[in-house]
């Protein structure tokens, strides 16, 4: 829900996603010598609180000196910005924000410009998609509070808090998605890449109880195995796994290519629900069905109530069920896929991999090259030519990046500090914001906790998912989410799935939400990291000499990202 409102010269526009309302302040530049910051206050109509939001910055005459971790009412140390987040939002939940433009001193702060407005946080579940977005931040300033001292969560038991806290509703989403299987007449087919969540096969075997027709796909490639272990990922845990919920009869295993050494993988995470012999809905996402995939990096459980788009991904689960070639596989899924020339079509469409050519993968890098408003895109393994492209060229006057790394695997020493300079170009574009996974990895930023990750992630330890905004706060957004990393692989090789989505407001709201989320937190962590070996970060109190806004205007990623967000003119 979108809801922008000016009053006085000040502007304000509230994004509201379902976990997360982005608001954004607009004042024209003659109107911000002396402007102090912003407090925002926040009442909470469901639950009937109303209070000044906090942050963590101080004015240095008036710190009250509390102690790490501690928070500080907006009302007398405001935001020192043009966008704010608000993560503490609730799904459903109505929301009223008043935006208050502070000047005077800090020992004498004077309202002045001021907005309210109201909003609607989404439900994760509603209409014809649900969104969840697992915590993916681990390392955070609140997993640190929350769960300071904890053993280890690789073996702590399903009834600790940390699951709850992490999945944030994403396998709450799996269990009721295959719980909504009732009985006889139903059915659930499943194509797992890493199928080694024993929650989720005793999930498939009570369905099996209840009398529902179950039958699963996973990944069974005879990879080459590894060094220490001798076991080959993700074939051993996936049959371990299948062995333990005693599903080995209704298993099928995905062999993607015999009698090659590094096959393509067959790399889906969907499950298909029938009722009746016909698919009625759909569970996608880039999330793995496992505790590193659920629990740790951050990933998204996305469900189609859409009989429709469901139709489509039994097709593509009967067409690898039957353990094709690439050759037999290709032609098969270019005639299922929806992919029209230019835009995509209205509504829901659908591209399964692996197929003949590049031709999808240039059709992506396109809607981002040609997105008129911003672009967000995640990478988990380094951003491809055709994207670097696009963030080089590309018609967006903003354009966030996402990374898990900055380069992605595979690259030569020889090449490295090529790829490394030509990324860094791209950074300092001031159309450009990028950010890379990151942590605060020792106790030495005044006021910050020491974060640790989870354990659960081998490779990728942050980003994992894989979409891309186009627009998103445009009239016409578009949305592609799914399995498929943005790579040459993942387009002509591995099994995959992707969902593009056009005209759906709603949807983007929520991907846009918890992009920004995951954005200003990694944003951060890599600032702190690339400080000098050694050095202490030196925290710094609110400006008080008229500096902090003036970086939001003129030709800078901060004044562009100002303008998108608040809805005005560049």
């Amino acid at each position: 829900m979108r809801v922008r409102k000016t009053s006085a010269g000040l502007t304000v526009r509230a994004i509201a996603g379902s976990h997360v309302v982005l608001l954004a302040m607009h004042l024209d530049a003659s109107r911000c010598p002396g402007l102090l910051g912003f407090a925002i206050h926040r009442s909470d109509h469901d639950e009937d609180e109303a209070y000044w939001l906090e942050g963590m910055k101080t004015f240095a005459a008036t710190d009250p000196g509390f102690g790490p971790e501690a928070r500080y009412s907006t009302r007398q140390h405001p935001i020192q910005g043009f966008t704010w987040s608000d993560f503490s939002a609730k799904p459903g939940h109505r929301y009223s924000y008043r935006v208050v433009a502070l000047r005077g001193s800090p020992e004498n702060l004077l309202a002045s410009e001021a907005v309210t407005l109201t909003v609607a946080t989404e439900t994760e579940a509603g209409g014809d998609h649900d969104v969840f977005f697992n915590r993916g931040a681990a390392a955070s300033q609140e997993y640190a509070r929350r769960f300071a001292d904890t053993p280890s969560l690789a073996q702590a038991p399903d009834t600790d808090p940390r699951w709850a806290w992490l999945s944030r509703g994403a396998f709450e989403a799996i269990e009721q998605f295959i719980a909504a299987a009732s009985g006889p007449g139903f059915g659930l087919r499943v194509a797992a890449y890493e199928f080694r969540l024993p929650a989720v096969a005793e999930a498939l075997r009570a369905a099996r109880a209840r009398g529902v027709d179950v039958q699963i796909v996973y990944d069974g490639c005879p990879n080459p195995p590894d060094a220490k272990t001798g076991a080959v990922f993700p074939r051993d845990d996936n049959r371990a796994t299948a062995a333990a919920a005693q599903l080995q009869a209704i298993c099928t295993e995905r062999v993607t290519q015999v009698g090659v050494k590094n096959p393509p993988i067959s790399h889906h995470k969907f499950i298909v629900r029938l009722q009746g012999g016909a698919a009625e809905a759909v569970l996608t996402g880039s999330t793995n069905f496992s505790r590193g995939g659920v629990f740790g990096q951050s990933n998204v459980v996305h469900v189609v109530q859409d009989p429709k788009v469901a139709a489509a991904y039994l097709q593509c689960w009967q067409l690898i069920a039957a353990n094709p070639t690439p050759a037999q596989l290709k032609p098969a899924l270019a005639a299922l896929n929806v992919r029209p020339a230019g835009k995509p079509l209205k509504g829901g469409n659908w591209l399964f991999s692996p197929q003949p050519g590049l031709e999808a993968l240039n059709w992506y890098a396109e809607i981002a090259a040609r997105s008129p408003g911003a672009l967000f895109m995640t990478f988990a393994f380094g951003m491809n030519d055709l994207f670097k492209a696009a963030y080089r060229q590309g018609q967006a006057p903003l354009r966030y990046a996402l990374l898990d790394k900055l380069l992605g695997p595979g690259i030569s020493k020889a090449r490295q500090a090529a790829e490394e300079a030509e990324m860094l170009a791209l950074r300092k574009m001031p159309q450009n914001r990028f950010a890379v996974g990151n942590r605060i990895a020792a106790n030495s930023f005044d006021r910050w906790a020491k974060e640790t990750l989870t354990g659960l992630n081998s490779h990728v330890q942050y980003i994992h998912t894989k979409f891309l905004l186009a627009d998103p706060l445009g009239p016409d957004p578009i949305v592609i989410t799914g399995s498929a990393n943005f790579s040459a692989a993942s387009t002509n090789a591995n099994d995959e799935n992707m969902l593009v989505i056009r005209g759906n407001k709603r949807v983007a709201d929520i991907y846009l939400g918890e992009y920004m989320r995951l954005w200003n937190h990694y944003a951060f962590r890599e600032w702190l990291a690339a400080g000098a070996p050694g050095a202490t970060p030196e925290f710094k109190h609110l400006d008080v000499k008229d500096r902090w806004w003036r970086g939001y205007f003129g030709n800078s990623d901060r004044s562009r990202q100002r303008a998108y967000f608040a809805g005005v003119a560049g």
